[in-house]
């Protein structure tokens, strides 16, 4: 089960590659993403170009217009009682972080996914990044490829800090690192995320 709000991009408003002031579930630390739809076309993915394919829904998360976007979302980890805080801390939680990771036709433009665990203080007490996928990696197309992470959850975490940080590196106005199917789940063992 995704632990993540709108990990999808389809909630709010959006639909198109006119910047956004809020997006559901995301709190805009810097710069301002677009949620722009598969049908825009105009350069942007469309269906036909690599991607998560017919289960992605119909948009993605861009980095708009600005040089620097970050969005974050805040996320409590889900404990029966003490028995769950006991399970993480025995390491016998795992985590599966995963995402679909792109850009623009040769421009190195792109987007980092992090997910920071922290103990009840706030202390950060481990970090896991994906991305950027670069032009290399995409064969110079555009389009976006999964990436994915998959750990035991830190003993002592409480918390996890998922963040989308798009970059844009060359020339244009348009901040063209792509994400979507964003996902933060947990498995204990012997079950399936």
């Amino acid at each position: 089960m995704n632990l993540l709000v709108n990990g999808d991009a389809e909630k709010g408003s959006g639909g198109t590659a006119e910047p956004v002031g809020q997006v559901v579930g995301w709190v805009v630390r810097q710069g301002a993403p677009a949620l722009v739809g598969y049908d825009v076309g105009g350069g942007y993915p469309t269906p036909a170009d690599p991607g998560p394919g017919g289960g992605a829904g119909a948009r993605f998360f861009s980095g708009g217009d600005s040089p620097v976007t970050a969005l974050v979302q805040e996320v409590a980890l889900p404990a029966a009682g003490s028995t769950g805080h006991r399970a993480v801390d025995a390491g016998r939680v795992r985590y599966v972080l995963s995402g679909w990771l792109g850009g623009y036709a040769g421009q190195e433009d792109g987007v980092r996914l992090s997910v920071e665990f922290r103990d009840r203080a706030g202390t950060p007490v481990a970090l896991s990044v994906l991305g950027p996928v670069t032009a290399g990696e995409r064969g110079g197309a555009t389009g976006l490829l999964e990436r994915r992470a998959e750990a035991a959850v830190p003993p002592g975490a409480r918390s996890a800090r998922v963040q989308l940080s798009f970059t844009r590196s060359g020339g244009g106005t348009s901040n063209d690192g792509y994400a979507d199917a964003i996902s933060l789940s947990l498995a204990a063992p012997g079950r399936h995320s």
